[in-house]
């Protein structure tokens, strides 16, 4: 249980008690002390002003030193400043914590967790994983985390956009330019090199346009017209019709791209309990077609396609299915999600999707709504924004995107050149350097991405990720390589430890006691930034107690016990919240 749930009971009682009035639990506010006051917890007044009918301060007096009366094993002193009751909290309490939690570190997890299906990754089969995808795996896995180590079963997929129109420009540019060309035969990664041709499309697409724009075509038409555009969509036209050649090229691709998927993901760590493909999900939704013009929600238009009037939804009419019948996104996605409840019947399900995608996840859950699908209230739109570089936006078919693989290979190399400079790499071996440099890119990058609120959109710059003093993964790695450097050097023993603690000793124990209800505001909120944010506090504030009080040659054997008893569980706090973000930290560096 932590301080403040703790406190809030206590301190109900005293108010019951004292004025012999009944209170409500969530009139009950209570927050860290700001660093400017004496004392540790705060006590908001202005809510109870209104009942007892008293000025703040007289309640503040009165309340004060009741606590003290009643709970000398909790409170020492307190202090009222206008609306605020500042309480210090026994040195006792912070000692029991200390002792019950330096060598394991006791995290909480709520009992009775949901089901939740969370979708993350969710890639295109025209090309390899990039900076944005990275920003969403990251932050897909570090959810999921965070949400199993509350007690929730957390069932992790992914849905392979590897249809369409966008694979069949990368499958022409093969065809038409390749010459065979096979990961195999040219040393390239299969997603690299399916990549490669889908920015050859973009480049021969372009001058064909240009070409076409000279004639005298305007550019809408050119762009329609370009023989290597007509291609494609013929290309697609013969794929949906199961023509076997384009059908064995298209698997023979994406079988590259697959495979280099996969060396990607366990580079990073990331895993799903399934895999979807919208190839095999892209014809479940014409069954809530039929339900939806059944049932009255859908209607059909004179030129036979299918639509739903949003509008008394503040939004407006959105097609479900072509005058062809064939399916649109928003119907694969209906049929999807009915797939994923079948497979996992979930309590939530959580979308993890850029921010560009907020109308369409608006539509399918209002559509899901009105067709009275048991599962279409828990849908969640875990919304982020996208990732931009200091030069502006990424865009794949004009080849001024940020590659993963490049980027990770770029990161160790910098990595190396960092940990090498500061002469912190004697009594490594050549794989455990390998190990070392391969580990801090890895959590520069992991950190730099999820440090930032999910909301917000975000622009990476790979040189301040990687410096090892910063309001970075490599700073906080570096503190954890410190701590253990100093634990294998010392011994924990039995002996007592000094219960006067001084202000960064207490302030430090004040701050490691605060990480279970991170977590849990980190779960409630989809939001592993204020894990990276915490982490980043503990750390800066260890090397500032690190700094101030000696360890070694501490004033007695007591205040030594303490302040490595500090240090373990600053050390297992550090490491377990890196490892909620998907990072490793280093036992030496």
């Amino acid at each position: 249980m932590s301080i403040v749930a703790e406190l809030k009971p206590v301190i109900l009682t005293t108010l019951n008690n004292l004025y012999n009035q009944e209170f409500k639990e969530d009139a009950v506010a209570i927050n860290l002390t700001k660093p400017e006051f004496e004392g540790d917890y705060t006590l908001v007044l202005f809510s109870f002003l209104k009942q007892l009918k008293k000025k703040p301060g007289e309640i503040g007096a009165e309340v004060g030193a009741q606590l003290l009366a009643d709970r000398p094993d909790l409170f020492t002193a307190y202090n009222v400043i206008k609306g605020f009751l500042n309480l210090t909290v026994n040195n006792r309490y912070w000692m029991a914590f200390l002792e019950s939690n330096f060598a394991s570190l006791n995290t909480e997890a709520v009992e009775g967790g949901k089901k939740i299906m969370l979708e993350y990754a969710s890639p295109n089969t025209n090309k390899p994983l990039h900076l944005g995808h990275l920003r969403n795996i990251f932050l897909g896995w570090s959810v999921s985390e965070i949400l199993k180590s509350q007690g929730n079963e957390v069932f992790k997929s992914s849905i392979s956009n590897d249809r369409g129109i966008h694979i069949c420009k990368s499958m022409i540019a093969w065809k038409l330019f390749a010459n065979g060309a096979t990961p195999e035969s040219t040393g390239i990664k299969g997603d690299h090199l399916v990549g490669d041709y889908y920015v050859m499309f973009g480049e021969k697409h372009k001058e064909q346009a240009a070409a076409l724009i000279g004639e005298g075509m305007s550019k809408e038409e050119a762009d329609k017209n370009t023989p290597i555009m007509k291609a494609a969509q013929q290309m697609l036209v013969d794929w949906e019709h199961g023509n076997e050649e384009v059908v064995a090229l298209w698997k023979t691709m994406n079988s590259w791209v697959y495979d280099g998927f996969d060396q990607t993901y366990n580079r990073i760590g990331a895993d799903f309990n399934k895999n979807y493909y919208e190839s095999q999900t892209y014809l479940l939704g014409k069954a809530f077609v039929q339900e939806g013009l059944k049932k009255g929600v859908f209607f059909q238009k004179e030129d036979g396609s299918v639509w739903i009037d949003l509008t008394a939804d503040g939004l407006d009419e959105k097609i479900v299915q072509r005058k062809d019948g064939t399916s649109v996104y928003i119907t694969q996605d209906l049929g999807l999600a009915d797939e994923k409840y079948k497979d996992f019947p979930y309590d939530e399900s959580i979308y993890v999707i850029a921010d560009e995608q907020n109308y369409h996840m608006k539509v399918l859950k209002l559509i899901l709504q009105k067709l009275e699908k048991p599962y279409a209230d828990r849908i969640h739109h875990l919304s982020y924004g996208m990732v931009e570089l200091p030069s502006g936006r990424m865009k794949t078919r004009e080849g001024t995107v940020v590659d993963a693989d490049d980027l990770m290979d770029e990161l160790v190399k910098v990595a190396a050149a960092k940990t090498e400079e500061l002469g912190k790499v004697s009594g490594f071996s050549e794989a455990e350097l390998k190990e070392l440099y391969e580990t801090i890119a890895l959590g520069a990058l992991k950190f730099f991405l999820l440090r930032v609120d999910p909301k917000k959109r975000m622009v990476f710059n790979p040189e301040e990720s990687i410096d090892f003093h910063g309001f970075t993964g490599p700073f906080i790695q570096y503190t954890h390589a410190r701590i253990k450097s100093v634990l294998r050097n010392e011994t924990i023993n039995d002996a007592g430890i000094d219960p006067d603690l001084l202000p960064l000793e207490k302030e430090l124990i004040i701050l490691l006691e605060q990480f279970n209800v991170t977590i849990q505001q980190a779960a409630t909120e989809f939001n592993p930034s204020l894990i990276a944010i915490y982490t980043f506090n503990v750390a800066r504030l260890f090397n500032s107690f690190y700094a101030a009080h000696s360890i070694r040659n501490a004033e007695s054997e007591a205040k030594k016990q303490l302040r490595l008893k500090i240090s373990q569980l600053t050390a297992n706090t550090i490491a377990k919240a890196m490892s909620l973000l998907g990072i490793k930290v280093p036992e030496r560096m």
